[in-house]
């Protein structure tokens, strides 16, 4: 593979950043003007949020086992076993629910609209689909940054809510709490700025898996194995940017509410 020189790789990259800047803004234009693909919005929120609702749960709810395991593990030593509600509620509202909803969700879609997206940019569906007078972004990619957007809120909040469930099991099964006492906890620990935290950062967080994947589906080129690269590249670059905007608005909440 022949070396490409800095200012070539430095090209490519600024001109891969308005690219997807540019595709991103349409889309979100779009959200505003019509004409509106109604039926594209809701197919793609079954597809994106029920499709994904198992492998949330389930993500959720042993996280929230695991993190009672071993907060109980930590507080014994201090005492303060009865505190393993309001750590688990605080890890699972703040941080674990949103962050890996928003990684499972990306590694199940993202793929999906690289591959489904690069599937038709190769086979010419899109260049034939804007002969005839339509709007590729709005009719493929606005669709689907509604639905995930949308979706991935509520699935934040059934991951949170499985993901305590998953705790308390494990605190009165395991570790002999008393459930009331372990629910009081969980409910007592939260307060305001905690869940605006919590359900913000799915709002981000779908937005990237959406344009991510759809950016690289729009842009494959090379046949076949154009889009297994494409697949590749949208599931690594909008699951670090993830990783990335979690720690922004972290700090951003921390500054504002403290």
């Amino acid at each position: 593979m022949p070396l490409v020189s800095p200012e070539v790789f430095a090209k490519e990259r600024i001109a891969a950043v308005q690219g997807y800047s540019l595709l991103a803004g349409r889309a979100i234009a779009n959200i505003f003007s019509g004409p509106r693909y109604w039926a594209d919005i809701y197919t793609q929120m079954d597809a994106i949020g029920v499709g994904s609702l198992p492998i949330v749960v389930l993500t959720g709810f042993f996280t929230g086992c695991v993190l009672a395991l071993q907060s109980a593990t930590a507080l014994r030593e201090f005492g303060a076993v009865s505190m393993t509600g309001n750590l688990v509620a605080l890890s699972m509202v703040k941080e674990l629910g949103p962050v890996l909803t928003g990684l499972m969700v990306s590694g199940r879609n993202a793929s999906g609209m690289a591959s489904e997206l690069g599937s038709m940019k190769v086979t010419e569906q899109i260049d034939a689909m804007r002969a005839l007078g339509t709007d590729p972004v709005r009719k493929l990619v606005t669709p689907r940054l509604i639905a995930t957007v949308f979706m991935l809120f509520f699935l934040t909040i059934v991951s949170d809510a499985v993901g305590v469930a998953g705790g308390a099991l494990v605190s009165v099964t395991l570790l002999g709490l008393n459930p009331s006492s372990y629910l009081h906890n969980s409910y007592r620990a939260l307060v305001y700025p905690d869940v605006i935290q919590g359900l913000t950062k799915p709002l981000f967080s779908g937005f990237i898996i959406a344009t991510v994947g759809c950016y690289y589906g729009m842009n494959t080129k090379g046949g076949t194995q154009g889009v297994g690269r494409s697949t590749t590249q949208a599931v690594v670059v909008s699951s670090v940017f993830i990783i990335v905007v979690d720690f922004l608005i972290s700090r951003a909440m921390i500054g504002i509410f403290n």
